[in-house]
């Protein structure tokens, strides 16, 4: 009898598009990425870097529920060199990675400007101070 493992249980994430440019793998993820569904999504990162992939670009947009095991994802993902760039941030990726900024160990996050809404703000973000991490484009640089 085969023992399943979270890691085979089927996923609510969707691969929605999946490319490359160059070295730089680019995807579009649907749904929720949690310990139950992130599986195929580590696998197809990995195989990606195992093929010279040294760039990643992750559209989360229409990502509805994340938790931690997506944090270990984008942990994973800059080690050896390979940069990593997460765009237009869902509200709850938005809140996953502010929870993670404040609240864990200190990383180096480069920031980028975002799309911003009338009021001058990046969409979703409440007012910080220039430089916080919660104000553009999250890249994750290993120190």
């Amino acid at each position: 009898m085969h023992d399943s493992g979270a890691d085979a249980a089927p996923g609510e994430i969707v691969v929605t598009s999946c490319t490359t440019l160059g070295s730089t793998l680019i995807v579009h993820l649907t749904g929720e990425i949690d310990h139950l569904s992130v599986g195929p999504l580590r696998a197809l990162l990995a195989s990606a870097a195992d093929h010279g992939c040294t760039g990643l670009v992750l559209d989360t947009s229409q990502v509805t529920f994340c938790d931690s095991a997506f944090l270990k994802v984008l942990d994973w993902w800059p080690r050896h060199g390979r940069r990593l760039r997460l765009a237009n941030r869902s509200r709850a990726v938005l809140r996953l990675l502010s929870a993670a900024a404040y609240g864990g160990p200190r990383r180096e996050w480069a920031v980028s400007p975002a799309p911003r809404n009338p009021r001058g703000r990046p969409r979703g973000v409440a007012p910080t101070r220039p430089g916080s991490p919660r104000t553009g484009f999250w890249t994750v640089r290993e120190r």
